[in-house]
């Protein structure tokens, strides 16, 4: 295993190392107990260590990793999208602004993703760069990319650390009853949901999040401009509490359900949520890093035909 995949997901090792075998082949694998690390048998989800021993049935085995010099599995027109989403570089890390669409990570039915173009932003470096966090995949925005694995740690310890701090812009559907407050409510996946990723508020097992927010500007009681402030990293948490508050983000089908979708505005139906500014230590442990990113052509649309002012945020 190479130094900088320490802490790299099972699933994603292999899809770096055998991006032939298929999501779906892998799970198969995984299950009947063909895939070992350590001699144990493992889950996609476990994160891997210096010194572990991954068992690979012999009929991957015989198709070759990718050298580590080669872009692999990204073909040119994907190498040259990713690098024209880069909005920051230096020897530590790299900052995209991610379009609503792209994918993060990989998954059942999802082949094209960051995580899988990822050799083709190495700009001459002989590590490969990886994800530190992620983004859902119709929202927009900031995604850091950290380019050695000592950066990567920095970068995972301010984000476990709550060093970081991460400003949002929401389009939402109706309007808060306050102008700023919190939104204090625990979050837990919806029991037997077959969305794993669906969550719901949940006063007895779920876990803390905590969302600040303030109104930036307002239609009436139509819509709000919203910037929101994640103080706690649960998923889809900010989709989760604005529908909680009875202002569903706007495209947001999956948790505002019919009142998500106002049939008057043009792009309706797609989630209007940006992860607008990032601000934490920089890995090199110099000052501070600081990067805004400017929202899709979708949502400066809607900006403009509800009129709303950005304001400094």
């Amino acid at each position: 295993m190479a130094a900088d995949e320490a802490g790299l997901r099972l699933d994603r090792w292999f899809q770096r190392h055998y991006p032939d075998l298929g999501h779906g082949a892998l799970q198969k694998l995984l299950r009947t107990g063909q895939v070992r690390v350590d001699g144990k048998r493992a889950e996609a989800r476990d994160r891997i260590a210096p010194g572990q021993t991954i068992r690979v049935p012999p009929g991957v085995l015989s198709a070759p990793p990718p050298k580590a010099t080669e872009i692999a599995g990204v073909s040119d027109r994907d190498a040259a999208e990713i690098r024209r989403l880069v909005i920051h570089r230096d020897d530590h890390v790299i900052v995209l602004n991610k379009p609503p669409g792209l994918a993060v990570q990989g998954g059942t039915g999802t082949e094209r993703h960051v995580d899988g173009m990822l050799d083709a932003l190495r700009f001459g470096f002989d590590e490969r760069p990886r994800l530190v966090h992620r983004l859902d995949k119709d929202t927009s925005g900031l995604l850091l990319i950290a380019r050695t694995g000592q950066a990567a740690r920095r970068l995972g310890e301010s984000f476990r650390d709550r060093e970081t701090e991460k400003l949002y812009w929401a389009i939402v559907v109706g309007v808060p009853p306050r102008a700023d407050g919190a939104i204090d409510l625990p979050l837990a996946k919806r029991p037997g949901a077959r969305d794993r990723e669906l969550m719901q508020v949940d006063h007895e097992a779920g876990q803390k999040a905590l969302t600040h927010f303030r109104i930036i500007d307002r239609a009436g009681k139509r819509a709000a401009l919203l910037a929101l402030w994640p103080r706690t990293g649960r998923t889809h948490q900010l989709r989760v509490h604005c529908a909680a508050i009875g202002c569903p983000i706007l495209g947001d089908g999956k948790y505002g359900g019919e009142e998500a979708l106002m049939a008057a505005v043009a792009d309706a139906g797609r989630l209007h949520l940006h992860a607008r500014r990032l601000s934490l230590p920089h890995p090199s442990g110099n000052g501070e890093l600081t990067v805004v990113a400017e929202p899709p052509p979708h949502f400066r649309r809607t900006v403009e035909a509800f009129g709303f002012s950005t304001g400094g945020d």
